[in-house]
C-alpha cells in the first residue's frame, strides 16, 4: 500500500474553531488524508440551522461545547458536549443551536453501503467499561471513551476522546495502524495556557513530525507511531477520528501494531476492542 508520507505541511491544519458556521478542514487532497474528512460546525444562539446533504458519505456528529438539535429525516437529537450520531450516507441533516449555541466536530468518509442512524449518549458511554476506561502507567494515565466504535454499526468512520492526567503521555506505548486505518487528533478542552507536543515518526531517532498543539489543532497520522504528552500540570484532550482502508474489514479499534521497542507493554486499547 503506498501511503502518504509524514510531513507538517500536509499532516497539521492550526485552529480549525477559529470560524462559525460550517467549515472544513481535513479532506483528501488537500491534507495526507486518504478517506476521512473533518470540520466543524460552530452557531451562536439565534443562528439559523445549518442544513448539510453528506451525499455519498457516512457522518459522525460529536457535540464539543454547548447544545445543539440534529434533525435527520422525522428524527430529532437534543445533543450535548461528548453526545454523537451516526448519520447514513444519503441522509440530510440540519444542525440547530441551543440557547448556549453549539460546536461540532463533524466527520466523514465516502461508504457504498447504507447503516442505521445511531444516537450514542456520552452519559451512557460512561457507565460502560467496554467504552469508558482509564489505562496507562505511571506516567501514561489517561481516560478513553470510545463514541463511535465498536457500539455502533458504520464502514469506515471511528472516533473517540481522550483525556490524559496533567503531564502524561498517551498513545503510549507507541503503536500504529495506518495499513488498517488512518487517523487524526483535534485537541480539545485544553484552555490557554495549556498544551501538548505531538509526534508522528517511522524513525524514532529522526522523528518526521514534532510539534507543540493546542485546542483546536488537528495532526493527523496516515502512517508511523503518534504518542503525546500534555504540559506538566495540563491534561492534554484529543477527539481521535479515523477512518478505515477497507469498509467494514478494517473497521477495528485497538487493533495496533505497538513500537518493537516496546513490544513487551500491552497496548493500553484492550478493553475497547471488540469481542470476537
Amino acid at each position: 500500500m503506498n501511503l502518504p508520507a509524514v510531513d507538517p505541511r500536509t499532516c497539521i491544519v492550526r485552529n480549525t474553531a477559529a470560524k462559525k458556521g460550517r467549515t472544513r478542514s481535513v479532506a483528501p487532497g488537500t491534507t495526507a488524508a486518504r478517506h476521512l474528512h473533518y470540520g466543524r460546525i460552530i452557531l451562536a444562539a439565534g443562528d439559523p440551522a445549518v442544513r448539510v446533504d453528506p451525499g455519498t458519505h457516512e457522518t459522525g456528529l460529536v457535540c464539543l461545547k454547548g447544545r445543539g438539535t440534529v434533525v435527520v429525516g422525522s428524527q430529532r437529537f437534543e445533543m450535548t458536549p461528548y453526545d454523537s450520531l451516526y448519520i447514513p450516507r444519503g441522509s440530510v441533516f440540519d444542525v440547530s443551536p441551543g440557547s448556549e449555541g453549539c460546536d461540532f466536530a463533524e466527520l466523514s468518509a465516502h461508504v457504498d453501503n447504507l447503516y442505521p442512524l445511531q444516537f450514542v449518549s456520552f452519559a451512557d458511554v460512561q457507565k460502560d467499561s467496554g467504552l469508558h476506561f482509564r489505562t496507562g502507567g505511571p506516567s501514561a494515565g489517561r481516560e478513553i471513551n470510545l463514541l463511535l466504535a465498536k457500539n455502533v454499526q458504520a464502514g469506515r468512520i471511528v472516533a473517540g476522546v481522550t483525556f490524559s492526567e496533567p503531564g502524561h503521555w498517551t498513545s503510549w506505548p507507541p503503536h500504529e495502524h495506518s495499513e488498517m486505518l488512518e487517523e487524526a487528533y483535534l485537541y480539545v478542552a485544553m484552555p490557554a495556557p495549556a498544551f501538548g507536543v505531538q509526534l508522528v515518526y517511522t524513525n524514532a531517532s529522526e522523528p518526521e513530525l514534532a510539534t507543540i498543539v493546542h485546542e483546536g489543532d488537528v495532526v493527523l497520522m496516515p502512517r508511523g507511531y503518534h504518542p503525546n504528552v500534555a504540559a506538566p500540570g495540563c491534561s492534554i484532550g484529543f477527539l481521535w477520528m479515523m477512518a478505515a482502508e477497507r469498509e467494514a474489514v478494517d473497521r477495528q479499534f485497538g487493533v495496533v501494531n505497538v513500537q518493537p521497542e516496546f513490544a513487551a507493554m500491552k497496548s493500553g486499547l484492550e478493553a475497547g476492542q471488540a469481542k470476537k
